[in-house]
C-alpha cells in the first residue's frame, strides 16, 4: 500500500507543474482536485459504509487541526510550482524523510544505523539525480521550505493522533478540512475561475481520482502497519519516479550521473521495503 501510494503521489508534481506552466490557476485547480476527491469519498461511504461518516468531538478536533495544517501545506507546495520547475522542486521535497524522522525522534521513536543508512543513499542518490539547477526564486523557495515542514508535522501528527480511528473516515474528513482551508486562500485570492481546457481538466482529474482518492487512504493503511517513518523513507522512489515522469509529460532529459542517482534511490526505498519484510516476519 505505501508504494502504490508512493506512486499515485508521484503523479501530482508533474502534472500540476505542466498545468501551472500552461496558465492553469494553482489554487483552483487544487480546489477542484480536492472537491473531485471529496465527492467521491462522500458517494462511495454514503453508498457502501454510511456509518463511517458519523464523527464525535475528539476526532472532529484533532482532524481540523491535522487537516488544517494539510490545506496550509498543499496550498503552499502548488503556488511554489509557479516558481520553481518539478526537478528543482523534488530536489527540496527529498529532505522531508529526514525532517519526519527528527520529529518523531523527539517525539521518543529511536534513529537507528539504517535509518541512517537509507537517507544517506538518499541524499546522495537524489544530488546526482537532479544536481544543482542553477538559480531559485526565493518565494519558491520558501513555500517549498514551508511545505516540507507542515507535511512532516501532519504525517507525525497523523501517526501520533489519528491511527486509532477508521482511516476511511479520517480520510475522508481531512480531505474535507483541507478542501475547506484551500476554499478560503482561494477566496481571498479573489475567487477567480477560468476553464483549464481539456488538458488541465484531465490533469485535475487524474490528480483527484489516482492521487487523492486512492493515494491518502493507501498512505493511511500503510501508516497503520509500518509506521510514518517507514512510509517516509519511501519518498526517494517518489523523487525518482516524479524525474522520470518530468521527461516523459515536461521533456527533459537524464545524464549519466542522473541514472546512477536514480539507482541510489532504488536502494534507498528498496531497503526501507526490505526492513519492513523484516518486521513483519517477526511479528
Amino acid at each position: 500500500m505505501a508504494l502504490a501510494s508512493t506512486g499515485a503521489a508521484a503523479l501530482v508534481t508533474p502534472l500540476a507543474r505542466a498545468a501551472v506552466t500552461g496558465g492553469v490557476d494553482p489554487l483552483g485547480m487544487l480546489l477542484a482536485r480536492l472537491g473531485i476527491a471529496v465527492l467521491l469519498m462522500t458517494a462511495t461511504l454514503g453508498l457502501t459504509r454510511p456509518e463511517l461518516l458519523r464523527i464525535d468531538r475528539e476526532l472532529a478536533g484533532r482532524v481540523a487541526l491535522v487537516g488544517g495544517i494539510a490545506g496550509v501545506e498543499i496550498c503552499c507546495f502548488f503556488l511554489s510550482l509557479a516558481w520553481i520547475d518539478s526537478s528543482v522542486s523534488a530536489m527540496l521535497k527529498s529532505v522531508q524523510p529526514l525532517v519526519v524522522l527528527l520529529l518523531l525522534a523527539l517525539g521518543g521513536e529511536r534513529l537507528t544505523r539504517r535509518h541512517l543508512l537509507r537517507l544517506a543513499f538518499a541524499v546522495a542518490g537524489i544530488y546526482l539525480l537532479v544536481g544543482p539547477s542553477g538559480q531559485v526564486s526565493s518565494v519558491g523557495l520558501a513555500l517549498t521550505g514551508l511545505s516540507i515542514l507542515l507535511y512532516a508535522v501532519q504525517l507525525v501528527l497523523l501517526q501520533w493522533r489519528l491511527l486509532g480511528y477508521d482511516p476511511r473516515t479520517v480520510t475522508y474528513y481531512l480531505l474535507l478540512m483541507m478542501t475547506l482551508v484551500v476554499a478560503l486562500f482561494w477566496a481571498m485570492q479573489g475567487a477567480q475561475w477560468s476553464n483549464p481546457g481539456v488538458a488541465g481538466w484531465s490533469a485535475i482529474l487524474v490528480m483527484a481520482v489516482v492521487s487523492t482518492y486512492f493515494a491518502r487512504v493507501a498512505q493511511f493503511v500503510a501508516m497503520r502497519h509500518i509506521g510514518g517513518g517507514q512510509v517516509a523513507l519511501l519518498w526517494p522512489l517518489q523523487t525518482l519516479l516524479i524525474i522520470l515522469l518530468s521527461v516523459l509529460f515536461l521533456h527533459e532529459r537524464l545524464t549519466l550521473f542522473q541514472w546512477g542517482g536514480g539507482l541510489l534511490v532504488l536502494v534507498s526505498a528498496g531497503l526501507a521495503v526490505n526492513r519492513s519484510r523484516e518486521k513483519a516476519e517477526h511479528r
